[in-house]
């Protein structure tokens, strides 16, 4: 009877073992940056030693930048553990660098309500990339028109487009769906609906949910590394997997408002401590932001004229602060502040470019710190000293013994040593002229001289 029990326990243990079966699920939400490239590359890799049952991408993003990309599915075509990818919930879309992904991922499915595609890449501080026929018109309307066509930009853009056509292409060949939408896609940023979408075999499955999804991608078969696989859905949990403190870290300081913030006040403070040296706080959160920008703007599509653009502005206005210029200096380093602001991340994707409000707002709140507080800390700076030996200019004493030309006075309740060029008899007022070492350089009051 005891071994019976022991059994029991022992399928009902195994049973239970193999209901909480899991699989991954990972949210991809905003623009695609190296952030969101860590946190993916990771956790495919760590799923290669885990083996959960797949991996669950959920997208919905305008796209990204073109390496980070590259990484997220060069990592998923090296991913022994099968990568679905949905496109969820209604309204989402998988635009640009997200129909990269969804056509490197083993099942591709999507929501109703939601549409990918535009997936032509584009040149970071320059304009977008245009398809060859359009090269080939701007050519010809150039020949008529008399002017001398640039072949070199337009071969540039062909080279790009064709290096991105070869890549899509080779994606929906790997995993057998449409390469010819694939390359209207990137060509000319064709797009598509969830439905037409599955009509014209760009994606395998339309469901309306993740349990719908798990449903139908039960008992279904894909290729992994040239190896079959059957999927089994059934009973599976979800893992929800999220970024570590380091990700969400890079993820923040590569927001362009964040960077742009952060390079903003290393500069002020690192102004704000050469201008008035003291216990360095203004220095120290100035090095330490100015660091964090420059770490940001490695990762960031920037635009070398648009930080020009914002020195320029600054040296500008700090040089309107020093000497007023009837606000000539100080309204052009005005403008060159909000144009350098503006073309700082000059790049057509949107989720990389900063708020309007965010360039207006500190725009004016640069003005006002500029001209205020520098001018405040010059008025202090030219102000009379109140310590030290300096301070010691122009106050009077009592010359205590007769100075001709060396004597003794009594200055602020202390004795000097004093040198004069004109003799000073004894109990006389004198000025103190300058601090030589323990030396003091005076002369005569002036109703003491008369």
């Amino acid at each position: 009877m005891h071994w019976r029990t022991m059994l029991l326990l022992w399928l009902l243990l195994g049973t239970t073992a193999m209901a909480e079966e899991r699989y991954w699920q990972l949210d991809i939400k905003g623009a695609i940056g190296p952030g969101t490239s860590d946190f993916l590359v990771t956790e495919l890799q760590e799923a290669q030693s885990a083996q959960p049952a797949f991996i669950l991408f959920t997208m919905d993003t305008p796209g990204g930048l073109y390496s980070a990309t590259r990484d997220i599915i060069q990592a998923m075509l090296e991913s022994s553990v099968p990568v679905v990818v949905y496109v969820a919930p209604g309204g989402s879309r998988a635009a640009s660098a997200g129909t990269y992904i969804l056509y490197a991922s083993h099942v591709a499915a999507m929501a109703p309500g939601t549409h990918l595609g535009a997936a032509t890449p584009v040149q970071i501080g320059g304009p977008g990339t245009s398809p060859p026929q359009q090269d080939k018109d701007k050519k010809e309307k150039e020949e008529e028109e008399g002017e001398a066509p640039s072949p070199e930009g337009g071969a540039m853009e062909r080279k790009t487009l064709n290096d991105a056509v070869a890549y899509i292409r080779s994606l929906a060949q790997l995993r057998g769906r449409n390469a010819e939408w694939a390359e209207l896609a990137v060509r000319d940023a064709a797009t598509l609906t969830a439905s037409e979408a599955l009509e014209q075999n760009v994606i395998e499955l339309l469901v309306a949910d993740v349990p719908a999804l798990l449903t139908a991608l039960d008992g279904r078969e894909i290729k992994v590394n040239e190896h079959s696989l059957t999927l089994n859905t059934q009973g599976l949990i979800a893992e929800a997997r999220q970024p570590d403190w380091r990700q969400r870290f890079i993820m923040i300081i590569t927001n362009p408002n964040i960077a742009y913030i952060l390079m903003l006040v290393g500069m002020y403070g690192l102004l704000l401590e050469f201008y008035s040296p003291g216990f360095g706080v203004a220095g120290v959160i100035g090095a330490i932001c100015l660091l964090l920008a420059l770490l940001a703007l490695q990762m960031l599509p920037v635009s070398t004229a648009g930080l020009a653009l914002i020195l320029l502005g600054l040296a500008l206005m700090i040089a309107e602060a020093l000497a007023p210029s009837f606000g000539i200096l100080g309204g052009g380093g005005l403008v060159a502040f909000a144009i350098g602001s503006v073309l700082l991340f000059d790049t057509p994707d949107q989720a990389f470019r900063i708020a309007w409000p965010f360039v207006a707002a500190f725009t004016l709140f640069s003005l006002t710190l500029i001209v205020v507080v520098v001018r405040l800390i010059v008025k202090q700076r030219r102000a009379a000293p109140v310590s030290g030996s300096d301070s010691m200019i122009g106050m009077t004493g009592i010359s205590l013994t007769a100075i001709d030309p060396t004597g003794t006075v009594l200055v602020a309740g202390e004795r000097w040593q004093a040198h004069s060029q004109l003799p000073i008899a004894q109990n006389r007022t004198v000025v103190v002229l300058s601090v030589h070492d323990l030396e003091l350089k005076v002369e005569a009051a002036q109703e003491e001289a008369q």
